[in-house]
């Protein structure tokens, strides 16, 4: 039953994901989705979802929106064209971002 959950979660999250990327460039596409689904998962987490919640909206939809290989590529392709330090400075701001997103989204349902 789970495999189906995050089957479904999936196909939503690779829509959403879509979408986002018809209305934003790539880079901006790709940092906007990881921090959101960041703050999402966060949100989700902090909530105490059952594991069907968690496999739907956790693996499944916040798995498909975000995207950790595009940023990965992203980054590789800045450094290879002569920009190291905007591809370091690119993966900090996903990194701590996707983190600090996920602290605010707990921290939000924590205060609630």
């Amino acid at each position: 039953m789970n495999t189906l959950l995050v089957g479904l979660g999936g196909v939503a999250g690779a829509m959403a994901r879509h979408s986002v990327g018809d209305r934003l460039d790539s880079t901006r596409d790709t940092l906007a989705v990881n921090l959101l689904g960041s703050l999402a998962l966060g949100v989700l987490v902090a909530t105490d979802p059952s594991a069907s919640t968690l496999a739907l909206l956790g693996t499944g939809f916040c798995g498909a929106f975000t995207t950790f290989s595009s940023f990965a590529f992203e980054v590789v392709r800045i450094a290879q064209d002569g920009a190291p330090r905007r591809a370091a400075g690119l993966a900090t701001l996903h990194l701590a971002g996707a983190i600090t997103a996920v602290a605010v989204g707990g921290g939000v349902v924590t205060l609630l």
